[in-house]
């Protein structure tokens, strides 16, 4: 892909179009961003369409045309161009962030100061003179110790009140700093540096458009990385309802360098870097070894190929090419710009578009079929001579003999790259694999993708985690504004129609609790993504819960917590026996009570969960005696254990009701366990 201008290639005006990004696509990571651009078009057919972010993927790029059948585009590339602001242009936040953290350093000082000054006073006593062996003892001067300590005291009070008024000042200074650099850092990336501002465009040409300036209609396609999201639900429920009103909400987060202001949102669990090509196999022979087939799209180098640029080297250096950009400002300063990559053409030819393979070779062939760029195509670049007082640069290797032996990233014609006539060392006219390397714009999408890093919200999951082997999309109804500043905006997606109980839960053999639960089904044909989901009953708000995953057609329970309107209490009794012609069959009669208070005003629907023991043995039985049922094999977090067993009855309000199972087992005496054979 050419990122370098061609202005120089003709006189004609090239025109330039306005952009408006209409909608966005987020996917699990990255995003990918349609604009539109409406304009009139030059009899040439060359149009630059402005506005293109500074961290798009310059592969990613498509364009086409819209409402005009005979219209196609025939060329599309990324230009980049950086032009010095003005010095007046201001950049508010950087500013305020330094200034502040100059006066924050000059407070940080003034402490300093007062804080030596204090130390010195405090350092003052009163030192006698050395006394001689033969003098009298003195008088101390008690006098004057006193003033001392006096004009000591008087002078740290008032250096200690200062203190205090140089730390508070100190604190606020550094509060100030504190949310200037927060502000700035969550600052959108959608505005230029303070001395430099970058423009991206898309360089279009289109075929089809004739003689006559037409006015249409352009749709241009780019991904970006920098852009998350995951899922986030809020569920209103009224209690007697069989169904709720489930709002899917989104939390999105990007900072892909342009801000999404009124763009149709849609969010994707896909992977957008996923390879789309497809696997070759190659056959396994079995044989005499063969020499390996010369690719089908590579041939000689044709011949006069150094000729074809005499006429451009006789009429002498061409125009400085446009800049490559700096890029638009961020938190942590403009960058250098990168030297310019040289242009893509021979004066006069054009711009040469990254063809498709074809079986005959041609401008589809690998690189080495115009005899550039490889080892086994034409003849080596010429050496430069060595610079004084270094080493002389190693020769060249051999050149490799029998057929080419192109790899990967030769093969991969939509990304060679024709040369232009001011490429040194053999390369003019020959196409390479794009090696166009841009700092700038790698230092950006680096940037970009730390926003994958943010921490999630509460009870939030990657949609990749959540979304297992299928992908799912959901479009937002309503058109929505998200800044590229990195932090997490809520976006409401739509509201999906659920089906919905509410159900009580007891386990008394484990807890004496009583729990309320939501049993959620999905009648939809899109599945619900696990997330954080907020309940609202009869209007008020009750928790915040965690939402698991819902296939289509599936139905989940979502604990609520206890309910502490509703009683339950167990009791068992354990009875043993022996049975048997000799009385060798030990019988363990385990009884089970359970009693339950509907204290709410309205009736419940209770599900009671018991369990039996299993045994793999077959001289060991259990005999149940009890109408509890066998629940249902549920899958995930529904699974239950091995003998579960559970009783389901409608509680009505201010009601009791009274529950009694039991079972027997019956264990040979040859069986029995060692120090008693009590299973409660």
């Amino acid at each position: 892909m050419d990122t370098t201008g061609a202005e120089h290639m003709t006189a004609e005006p090239v025109q330039r179009w306005g952009s408006t990004l209409d909608s966005v696509v987020v996917y699990a990571q990255g995003a990918l961003c349609r604009r539109l651009a409406r304009g009139r078009v030059s009899p040439d057919g060359r149009v630059r369409v402005t506005g293109l972010p500074r961290s798009l993927d310059p592969d990613s790029l498509r364009a086409r045309v819209l409402g005009a059948p005979g219209v196609r585009v025939g060329e599309v590339r990324v230009e980049v161009e950086a032009e010095p602001l003005g010095a007046g242009t201001p950049d508010g936040l950087r500013h305020e962030f330094e200034r502040l953290r100059d006066e924050c350093a000059a407070a940080e000082g003034r402490r300093d100061r007062q804080l030596s000054l204090i130390e010195e006073i405090r350092a003052l006593h009163p030192v006698p003179p050395a006394r001689r062996r033969d003098d009298p003892h003195r008088r101390t001067p008690v006098d004057a110790w006193l003033e001392l300590a006096d004009f000591v005291e008087e002078r740290l009070a008032g250096l200690h009140k200062r203190l205090i008024e140089l730390e508070e000042a100190l604190r606020n200074a550094e509060h100030e700093l504190t949310v200037a650099a927060d502000r700035l850092d969550r600052a959108s990336t959608d505005a230029p540096s303070a001395h430099v501002e970058a423009t991206v465009r898309a360089v279009l040409s289109l075929d089809g458009a004739g003689d006559a300036e037409l006015e249409l209609e352009l749709e241009l396609e780019y991904g970006v990385p920098g852009a998350v999201w995951v899922p986030a639900y809020r569920l209103t429920h009224r209690q007697g309802d069989d169904s709720g009103r489930l709002v899917l909400r989104a939390s999105v987060a990007q900072r892909t360098g342009e801000d999404w202001t009124g763009v149709r949102i849609s969010l994707a669990t896909a992977d957008l870097r996923r390879r789309t090509d497809l696997p070759r196999l190659r056959s396994i022979r079995i044989g005499r070894s063969q020499p390996a087939p010369a690719p089908s799209g590579w041939r000689e180098p044709p011949a006069g190929l150094v000729g074809l640029f005499s006429g451009y080297d006789a009429a002498g250096p061409a125009p400085a090419s446009v800049p490559i950009a700096v890029g638009a400002g961020s938190a942590s300063g403009p960058l250098p710009p990168p030297p310019p990559p040289p242009p893509s053409a021979p004066r006069g030819y054009g711009a040469a578009p990254a063809a498709e393979p074809v079986p005959s070779g041609g401008y589809g062939a690998p690189p080495g079929a115009f005899g550039g760029g490889m080892p086994f195509a034409g003849a080596p670049a010429p050496m430069a001579p060595a610079a004084p007082g270094r080493a002389a640069p190693p020769p060249p290797p051999a050149p490799v003999t029998g057929p080419p032996q192109p790899s990967g990233a030769e093969l991969d014609y939509a990304a060679l790259v024709l040369c232009g006539p001011d490429e040194q060392g053999g390369r003019r006219g020959r196409l390479f694999p794009g090696s166009a390397f841009d700092p700038v714009a790698t230092e950006y999408r680096r940037r970009a993708e730390a926003v994958a890093a943010l921490p999630l919200p509460g009870h939030a999951v990657r949609p990749r985690e959540s979304a297992g082997s299928f992908d799912h999309r959901f479009d937002a109804t309503a058109r929505a504004d998200i800044p590229s500043d990195g932090t997490w905006h809520t976006v409401t997606v739509g509201e999906i129609p659920v089906g919905l109980r509410t159900e009580y839960l007891c386990v008394p053999s484990v807890e004496q609790t009583v729990y309320a639960t939501l049993v959620l089904s999905n009648a939809t044909g899109q599945a619900l993504l696990a997330g954080p989901v907020e309940v609202t009953v009869d209007d008020d708000y009750l928790l915040t819960a965690a939402l698991p995953t819902l296939a289509p057609g599936g139905v989940r329970r979502m604990g609520l917590g206890p309910a502490e309107g509703i009683r339950v209490t167990r009791r068992t009794n354990l009875h043993e026996s022996t049975s048997g012609l000799r009385n060798n069959t030990t019988v363990l009669d385990h009884r089970v009570h359970v009693e339950l208070a509907n204290g709410l005003a309205r009736p419940v629907a209770m599900e009671v969960l018991e369990r039996v023991p299993v045994t793999s043995d077959p001289d060991v039985r259990i005999e149940e005696r009890a109408d509890w049922t066998t629940p249902e094999e549920g899958a995930g977090p529904d699974r239950h254990a091995p003998g579960t067993r559970v009783w389901r009855l409608d509680l009505p309000a201010g009601a009791t009701a009274a529950l009694d199972g039991g079972y027997e087992i019956r264990i040979p005496t040859g069986k029995a366990l060692v120090g008693g054979n009590r299973r409660s």
